[in-house]
C-alpha cells in the first residue's frame, strides 16, 4: 500500500471510531489503540506534509493560537425565535399559521438545549468554516477552535448537500462542567458559574489547545442551504445524523398541538434526567415548503415557536432600590437584591420596568421578594412576601428628579416611563447614545467597546457620536490601559465605519422608536437622510408600516438644531448618508402601492428572491390574501384554498414569468 493510501486509510478508521465514541456513544476501540493509530497517522504526516489535510483527526488537539476572531456574514440569517408559555399561545400560532399556509401542518418538537449557537459551513463534505451567532446577520468565526470538539465531523459520511450550513449549539454536559470546577477548586481558581457561559466562553479562547481540553459537545438541529435533497424538518434531522454529525434523539413527530403539550409536559419533567442544560422545546412546521411560505418577522421565523419550561423562582431580601438612565433619558429602577443563586446564575439585580410595576406589585425596600428569570434569561420580581413585610415600612416613593443630571423628569400621557428631558447635558444619555452608534448592528466600530466610549466621554474627549471623527492617536493613548496597537486599532476602525452603508447609519443615529427594521424601511422609501430630515408627520406615515409614533419621533428628533449639527458634522467626515449608487440601480417604484402575495414552488427564482424583486421596486410583500392583495404570484405546489381565496376576491393570480415581465 503507498504511503498516501496508509494516510487515507488511516484518517478513514480513525475518522469511524471517533463517531462512534463522540457521536453514537458506543466505542469499538480501546482509548488506547485508539491512541496508538492516531500517533501512527501523525508520524505519518510528520514524514510526508505533502499529504497535508486541515480535516485530519490529528489535528483535533488544537494548537492555533487566533488573537482577533473574524467578523463574518451568515449567508442565512440566524433568526431568534419567539417564545410561548401556554397552550393557548400554541393555539394561537397554529390559526395564524393555517390563515398563510395550506394544508395539513405538521410540527416537529425538539428540546431546546441551553448553550452557543453555532453555524457550521460544509462544502463538498468538509467542515470549511464554524462562526457564532453574533447578531444573527453576522458572528465571529471560531473555526479553529470548534475543529478541537469531537463531536463535530471534520469530514461527512455517507450522502450530503454540496454545500450547506448546519445550526446547533455548543453544549458543555454536567459531568465535564463539574469536573472543571473541581480541578479548578483543586488549583485554588475561581469556579465557573454554569455550563452555558463556559460552553459560550470557550468558543472565544485563543488557544485552541485549551478548548481541546474541555469536554465540549455540538448538537446539530437544522440545515440551512439550496437544492437539500429532502422536504421535511423531521427528514432532515435523521439525514443529518446519517452525515455523521450529533442530532439528539429526543425529537418528536406531532399533529396536533395536544401532541406537542404532551410532549413538553413529558420532557418538564425528565429534562432533569438529561447530560445538558435545556429551558424548553421548540416546535417546528415539519414541511419545509410551508416553512418558506411562512417566512419571517423582522426578528423570528413564523414557522418555529420555543416553548419554555415554567421559569424556577427564589425568594430573596430587596436591599435598596436604584434608579438607571437609559441613552433615550428612559429612566428604569432596578431592584437591588440580597445575592441568590437562580438558574445556575449568582442573581444581584433585578429589573422593576416602572412605576407602575412598583405600585401594582407595591413593591418596597426591605421587602421578601419572588424572583424568577423571564423565560430564564431576564431577571423579574413577580410578586411581594407580606407576610414577612417589616413593620416600620413605607410605600416607595418614584424619583421626580433624573439621579445624574437632576432634572425634572417627565411622563408623556399614555406613556409608561418617565424621562429625563436633559438631551444634551446628562451623561448616561450622552455615553449610551454613542454606545448604541458603535454596537455592531449599527457603524460596528472595531476596538472600541463601551466602556472606552464612556472614557472618552468622562475624559472630554467626545460628547457627541460626531466627535469620534476628531479623535487622534495622540488623544487616546494617555487613556488608561490603551497602548499603541490598540489606540491604531480604534483610529482605523473610526475611519472603516466612513463605508457603513446609509440604513445602519441612520439605525445608528439613536432615533426614538426606529430600530433596524425601521431604518431599513425608511432608507429605501426616502433614499437620503435630507429626505427625511424634511419630511412632514404626514409623509411619514404614508409610508409602509410606519405609525404615528415612529412619525412623531422622526419630526422631533430632525427639529432639533443640535442633531442637525451633528449630522452635518457626519456629512462632512465623509459617512454614508444616502443610498449606494448599487443599491439604487437595483430599485424602482414600478410596483408602487401594491400588495402581493407569493405561494407555491418556482422554478428560476427561489421564493427568497421574488420577494425581494417585490420589495426592490417599491411593492409590499404580504402573507395572506385579502381585499388589499393586488397580485397573487402562483408557482406550482400552491395549496388550492389560496387559489380559491384569491378567485373570490378576483385578484389577478399571475406566473412567475408573468411578474418578471411585469418589472422588466
Amino acid at each position: 500500500m503507498s504511503i498516501a493510501a496508509q494516510i487515507q486509510s488511516l484518517r478513514n478508521e480513525l475518522r469511524e471510531h471517533n463517531y462512534n465514541y463522540y457521536v453514537l456513544d458506543n466505542p469499538t476501540i480501546s482509548d488506547y489503540d485508539f491512541d496508538i493509530k492516531l500517533k501512527e497517522l501523525q508520524t505519518l504526516e510528520e514524514a510526508h506534509p505533502e499529504f497535508y489535510d486541515a480535516n485530519s483527526p490529528t489535528l483535533r488537539v488544537g494548537g492555533e493560537v487566533t488573537k482577533n476572531f473574524q467578523t463574518v456574514e451568515h449567508e442565512h440569517r440566524m433568526y431568534s425565535l419567539d417564545n410561548s408559555y401556554s397552550k393557548d399561545d400554541l393555539l394561537d400560532w397554529e390559526k395564524r399559521i393555517e390563515k398563510i399556509v395550506d394544508g395539513t401542518v405538521e410540527f416537529v418538537c425538539e428540546l431546546k438545549y441551553d448553550g452557543a449557537s453555532i453555524s457550521l459551513t460544509y462544502e463538498n463534505g468538509s467542515l470549511v468554516r464554524a462562526v457564532t451567532r453574533g447578531d444573527g446577520t453576522q458572528g465571529d468565526d471560531v473555526t479553529a477552535n470548534v475543529k478541537t470538539i469531537k463531536s463535530v465531523p471534520l469530514q461527512l459520511k455517507g450522502n450530503y448537500p454540496k454545500k450547506f450550513d448546519i445550526r446547533g449549539e455548543i453544549v458543555l454536559p454536567f459531568e465535564g462542567f463539574h469536573k472543571m470546577n473541581e480541578e479548578r477548586l483543586e488549583a485554588g481558581e475561581e469556579l465557573y458559574r454554569n455550563p452555558r457561559n463556559t460552553a459560550s466562553g470557550s468558543l472565544k479562547l485563543q488557544d485552541s489547545a485549551e478548548v481541546a481540553k474541555r469536554p465540549l459537545e455540538c448538537l446539530l438541529y437544522n440545515i440551512k442551504g439550496r437544492n437539500l435533497g429532502f422536504a421535511t424538518q423531521f427528514e432532515s434531522l435523521d439525514n443529518a445524523r446519517q452525515m455523521g454529525f450529533k442530532v439528539p434523539e429526543a425529537s418528536k413527530l406531532a399533529t396536533s398541538v395536544d401532541d406537542v403539550i404532551e410532549f413538553v409536559e413529558y420532557w418538564d419533567v425528565h429534562r432533569h434526567d438529561l447530560p445538558y442544560e435545556t429551558d424548553g422545546v421548540v416546535i417546528k412546521v415539519n414541511n419545509l415548503q410551508q416553512q418558506e411560505e411562512l417566512g419571517y418577522t423582522a426578528k423570528a421565523p413564523r414557522w418555529a415557536m420555543a416553548y419554555k419550561f415554567k421559569a424556577e423562582q427564589v425568594s430573596t431580601r430587596l436591599n435598596e432600590i436604584t434608579y438607571q438612565v437609559g441613552r433615550t433619558g428612559a429612566i428604569t429602577p432596578v431592584a437591588n437584591l440580597e445575592p441568590v443563586e437562580l438558574a445556575g446564575t449568582t442573581v444581584k439585580r433585578a429589573s422593576l420596568h416602572n412605576a407602575d410595576q412598583i405600585e401594582k406589585l407595591d413593591i418596597r425596600e426591605g421587602d421578601e421578594v419572588f424572583v424568577e428569570k423571564g423565560g430564564e434569561i431576564i431577571p423579574k420580581i413577580i410578586a411581594v412576601d407580606l407576610s414577612k413585610r417589616p413593620s416600620n415600612s413605607q410605600p416607595t416613593k418614584y424619583i421626580t428628579h433624573c439621579p445624574e443630571c437632576h432634572t425634572e423628569l417627565v411622563r408623556e400621557e399614555g406613556d409608561a416611563k418617565h424621562y429625563c428631558p436633559n438631551y444634551n447635558g446628562c451623561n448616561p444619555q450622552i455615553i449610551g447614545r454613542i454606545q448604541h452608534y458603535i454596537s455592531r448592528k449599527a457603524m460596528d466600530i472595531e476596538g472600541l467597546g463601551g466602556e472606552t466610549v464612556a472614557l472618552l466621554v468622562n475624559e472630554g474627549l467626545i460628547l457627541n457620536y460626531s466627535d469620534l471623527y476628531l479623535l487622534t492617536k495622540e488623544d487616546i493613548l494617555p487613556l488608561e490601559r490603551m497602548a499603541e496597537k490598540s489606540a491604531e486599532n480604534l483610529i482605523n476602525g473610526i475611519e472603516a465605519s466612513k463605508q457603513i452603508p446609509f440604513e445602519r447609519v441612520l439605525f445608528a443615529l439613536g432615533i426614538r422608536y426606529v430600530g433596524e427594521t425601521v431604518a431599513k424601511k425608511l432608507a429605501k422609501h426616502y433614499k437620503n437622510i435630507d429626505a427625511i430630515a424634511n419630511a412632514s408627520n404626514e409623509d411619514l406615515v404614508a409610508v409602509d408600516e410606519i405609525g404615528e409614533r415612529i412619525a412623531q419621533s422622526v419630526v422631533e428628533f430632525f427639529s432639533s438644531e443640535s442633531n442637525l449639527v451633528f449630522i452635518d458634522k457626519l456629512r462632512v467626515f465623509g459617512l454614508q448618508l444616502e443610498l449606494s449608487a448599487e443599491k439604487l440601480a437595483n430599485q424602482t417604484d414600478k410596483l408602487k402601492g401594491l400588495s402581493i402575495v407569493v405561494s407555491g414552488v418556482f422554478v428560476s427564482l427561489s421564493r427568497t428572491e421574488l420577494k425581494k424583486l417585490i420589495e426592490d421596486n417599491g411593492g409590499k410583500v404580504s402573507s395572506s390574501i385579502s381585499s388589499k392583495t393586488n397580485y397573487l404570484i402562483a408557482g406550482d405546489k400552491m395549496g388550492p384554498s389560496k387559489r380559491t381565496k384569491a378567485e373570490s376576491l378576483e385578484i389577478p393570480i399571475i406566473s412567475e414569468n408573468d411578474f418578471l415581465l411585469m418589472i422588466k
